[in-house]
């Protein structure tokens, strides 16, 4: 087994590295240390101190990431630099900033089960991290054999995701799964995307045709399954393709999406574009294109609420980190809290006369 058959392509092979060192990929991160495999086979590595010490959360290794590495088979390898990445998953970290979960994909396959757990504005919100990526985003309807409702909702999800590919799929029985094989080619890596208990494992196992991951069955009351996966890792399947697992997010901000909000929403946007005045906010404004469109029915409102609701939590994480925006807000409710007060005062002075 060579690096070659973990992706490593003529975009990594172009990058310098000094001498003495080869090129690994990262297949699983630990709290302190990371799985690697390189020409020297697998085997795990560390960070070189000095080189990473200053280094932000998302300058660090992620699942994926092709590294300089000073090999030591039998013993611990030393990561010395992260190669130039193609593409990055990254989440918004609670505590303020970014988490980069993944990195080096071709697609993103959303996974989400036809059970009473699917959801579109969950679909939109993974949609716009998956576009923002850099890969291109797949949808991967599990739990087919359980639903009546498959074409419905494949059209429902066409309408919004603009030439995404939509692949229902029965974990157990394989059903779907030669059109998957045949749209993906050897050495592509995939990242999974998606809620816990949704069938990840299953469809990994199902895709590998082995026993990969371990599963758990569904809840009956809330067809909710139980959280699996445990931490991110790549697995080489025998058909060549390559797999990254990660574990099902409770909470997943879209951090600096702006570019992937653009993607998933694009419809609102082209309408946007024809509004009568530049800045329109697509509320109250006269002569908006945007409230034209839910007017007649041609736009959702239920996608068009969950646009406004994720263009809010875009402008929130960007003027949370950065501190001209933190500045900038603070003056404008400053502004208009003096305004309301004098207001208060004038109309508590007319009183008095």
């Amino acid at each position: 087994m060579t690096i070659n058959n973990y992706g490593f392509t003529d975009f990594f092979e172009t990058q310098t590295l000094a001498q003495g060192l080869i090129p690994a990929r990262v297949t699983a991160v630990f709290k302190d240390f990371f799985k690697v495999v390189s020409d020297d086979g697998e085997h795990l590595a560390k960070l070189k101190y000095v080189a990473f010490m200053d280094a932000m959360n998302t300058d660090l290794p992620a699942v994926g990431d092709f590294v300089a590495l000073e090999s030591y088979p039998n013993d611990t390898s030393i990561i010395h630099e992260v190669l130039r990445r193609k593409t990055v998953f990254k989440r918004s970290d609670p505590a303020g900033g970014e988490q980069l979960v993944a990195a080096n994909f071709d697609y993103v396959f959303i996974v989400t089960s036809l059970n009473h757990d699917f959801n579109m504005n969950r679909l939109e919100r993974y949609l716009t991290i998956a576009w923002d990526s850099g890969a291109k985003p797949v949808v991967i309807l599990t739990k087919a054999d359980l639903s009546d409702n498959v074409d419905p909702i494949r059209d429902e999800i066409e309408l919004v995701a603009y030439g995404v590919p939509v692949f229902p799929v029965d974990n157990l029985s394989k059903r779907g799964f030669e059109e998957i094989e045949a749209f993906l080619k050897h050495n592509e890596t995939i990242v999974l995307l998606g809620s816990s208990g949704v069938g990840k494992s299953s469809f990994i196992n199902a895709l590998s045709r082995k026993t990969l991951m371990k599963t758990s069955e569904i809840r009956e009351d809330d067809s909710k399954g139980k959280h699996t996966t445990t931490h991110r890792e790549m697995h080489l399947l025998e058909s060549g393709l390559l797999v990254i697992d990660t574990p099902g997010m409770r909470e997943l901000g879209i951090g600096q999406a702006s570019d992937g909000l653009g993607e998933t929403f694009q419809d609102i946007e082209q309408l946007a574009e024809s509004c009568k005045f530049r800045n329109c906010q697509h509320g109250s404004e006269p002569e908006c294109a945007v409230q034209d469109a839910l007017t007649s029915g041609n736009l959702s409102e239920a996608h068009y609420q969950n646009w406004i609701k994720l263009k809010r939590e875009l402008a929130y994480f960007e003027r949370k980190n950065d501190p001209a925006l933190q500045r900038a807000a603070k003056q404008k409710w400053k502004t208009v809290h003096k305004a309301i007060e004098a207001q208060y005062k004038s109309n508590l002075k007319a009183r008095k006369k």
